[in-house]
């Protein structure tokens, strides 16, 4: 039987728990799992930060097996900062050690007491004291745990910004990040500092000859595909050399400009490749994108950092007008120790230098900083109040949504997000299906929750033009449930999606081999259950009041040309057909409530009793 790990901190009891075999059968694994069970036990109009909220922790049949770039791991929960169901993907090791462990999902619930952390080893679980490690950055929490635990330990934790409230804090393993949605700061409003792992290697598989046969297959598969030599070597900043020249599609100055001075020689994979002095990755994973990088002169000279990644990179540049590689690394390291999402956090500092600049900030708001396009150090200073909610930070700290509604005076329409989840680094108006992705997901603005591959080369299902104003419904919803069907087994979006190394066919035999389950090897069979978790995962916020009034992109986008680049003057102009043609395929009323027939259909017709309310 598959597992999960049951953890109740206002009880501080712990308890393990079959899953149930129909879940299984209908839900597959990870997010297919953690989308039932947030429905299930997290209850409608819940405070996020408050005991009620339920923190899931999940990884798919494979993690810890030899099959390549199955090992990361997802949190998921209620955010914080949208108050919608979001979900986060994890990298680095801790994804083995919990599979290790002899559980597939972990359900964090209650408060405790006081700073607390969670210990595993041989079957048993400790609730631990965190005083010593509560306030730490994650790199002094993670030593000390290692410290104190022997280096077989693996573990996340959350950083002091997360412990402050901060709403968009991740959850951290290493340097790398559960970024998006403030699932950090969930763990933190539980006391929870840290949940730690030491366990011993082991393959739980249903047909190992199979598995290592579809294993190799799958080594060969990569190895020979077009761009894994270009990632393993320069990682995701890569695309920034491809989205910039050919798509114009990298936003700057807050998403007003498709270009910015000096930004090729500066930002890009090039500049980077030259600072580079290592490469990591997550377990059982040849690609290594992680890249170890080191500030080679300048006041933070000799500073080492595990990044950026293509959206730090961005972030810390973009935004801001900044073409300084030196302070992207800075910002991004201030990020991994303090523990907040690099995308909230640089998104809510560009926000703020449009705001300066058109004075509806002074630098009495500012604490005297100068927010002057081009300038890193008022950057950097901001990412640092933001961590401490000191200042104007602490205004930022609440994410643009909030701090646009705070400090008044116009300042909503200068903020760019979806559902309260600040934007990614691409531009909706050079590329209309990434735009209407971020409008229809489920937790907002997450280039990752549904990537248009198909605006840069993918046949599968139909190739796009990134241009075209409407008839993309469908390639967006295939979008989404194929990433929901990938995340069943938490297969690494990279090669699995966006470099097409191997694919679900390959996923699906290699998913059948390992559990057992001959149906999971069908493609068809993989989609219907992501087609299921997505309708699940919009049920859970239609109970709490979201709808097509959600479903929307930032004004800009829709009434201000885009300026400069080769896409310059392109605007979204029919939001809504692309929205109506979404909801018909998907079975869902005008509102974007889905209908009893669809949900019965999915086998989820349940939870028609809830929200049958909240169709027209």
């Amino acid at each position: 039987m598959r597992r999960l790990l049951r953890v109740n901190l206002s009880k501080g009891i712990t308890k393990e728990e079959d899953i149930p075999q129909k879940i299984q059968n209908d839900f597959v694994g990870a997010r297919g799992f953690c989308a039932r069970y947030l429905y299930d036990e997290v209850k409608p109009n819940i405070d996020p930060l408050g005991s009620q909220n339920k923190l899931f922790l999940t990884v798919g049949p494979m993690a810890g097996t030899s099959a390549q770039a199955f090992s990361k791991w997802i949190a998921v929960t209620k955010s914080p900062l949208t108050n919608t169901y979001t979900r986060s993907v994890g990298g680095g090791d801790f994804g083995a050690w919990m599979k290790w462990a002899g559980f597939e999902l972990m359900i964090i619930e209650g408060k405790t007491a006081k700073p607390s952390y969670l210990f595993i080893k041989d079957g048993k679980y400790e609730i631990m004291d965190a005083a010593p490690i509560w306030g730490k950055t994650t790199s002094e929490t993670q030593g000390y745990l290692k410290k104190v635990h022997g280096p077989k330990a693996r573990m996340v934790c959350v950083g002091p910004a997360a412990e402050k409230l901060v709403r968009f804090g991740p959850i951290i393993s290493g340097e790398r990040a559960a970024g998006r949605g403030g699932t950090g700061t969930v763990m933190a409003s539980k006391n929870l500092k840290a949940v730690v792992i030491v366990a011993d290697r082991k393959e739980d598989i249903a047909n190992p000859a199979e598995f290592k046969k579809l294993v190799q297959e799958q080594v060969k598969a990569m190895k020979a595909g077009l761009g894994y030599g270009v990632f393993k070597e320069y990682g995701t900043v890569q695309g920034l050399d491809y989205f910039y020249p050919v798509f114009g599609s990298i936003p700057m100055k807050n998403w007003r400009y498709g270009e910015l001075p000096n930004w090729p020689e500066n930002i890009g994979m090039w500049p980077f490749s030259k600072i580079t002095i290592d490469h990591v990755g997550c377990y059982a994973c040849s690609l290594k994108c992680g890249k170890i990088r080191q500030v080679p002169n300048g006041p933070y000279k000799g500073l080492t950092v595990e990044g950026p990644q293509f959206e730090g990179a961005w972030v810390f540049s973009g935004p801001t007008g900044c073409t300084d590689t030196n302070a992207t690394l800075v910002c991004n390291h201030i990020c991994a120790e303090q523990g907040l999402d690099v995308i909230s956090t640089g998104n809510s500092i560009g926000f703020a230098y449009e705001l300066f600049e058109k004075g509806i900030l002074t630098t009495k708001d500012t604490d005297g900083l100068v927010l002057k396009y081009g300038d890193p150090e008022p950057m950097i200073a901001l990412v640092k109040k933001i961590a401490a909610r000191e200042g104007l930070g602490d205004i930022l700290a609440e994410g643009v949504k909030r701090a646009s509604e705070r400090i008044g005076k116009s300042a909503e329409q200068y903020a760019m997000h979806v559902k309260g989840l600040e934007t990614p680094g691409y531009d909706p108006r050079a590329r209309k299906a990434m735009g209407l992705n971020w409008a229809l997901s489920n937790m907002g603005a997450n280039h990752n929750f549904g990537w248009p591959q198909q605006e840069i080369g993918d046949p599968k299902p139909r190739l796009l033009d990134p241009t075209q104003d409407e008839g993309q419904g469908d390639v967006i919803k295939w979008n989404h449930d194929s990433t929901a069907a990938l995340e069943l087994s938490v297969a690494c979006i990279f090669p699995s999606h966006h470099l097409q190394l191997y694919d679900h066919e390959l996923i699906g035999k290699l998913l059948a081999a390992t559990t057992g389950v001959p149906e999971f090897a069908s493609v068809d069979y993989q989609f219907l259950v992501g087609e299921k978790v997505y309708n699940l995962e919009r049920c859970f916020n239609v109970r709490d009041g979201f709808s097509r009034k959600d479903d929307k992109l930032p004004r800009r986008f829709l009434t201000e040309p885009l300026k400069g680049g080769v896409r310059d003057g392109e605007v979204i102009r029919t939001p809504d057909k692309i929205i109506d043609q979404y909801y018909q395929l998907r079975g869902w009323d005008s509102n974007g409530i889905p209908s009893r027939e669809t949900l019965v259909r999915l086998g989820i017709g349940e939870v028609d009793k809830d929200i049958a309310k909240f169709r027209k």
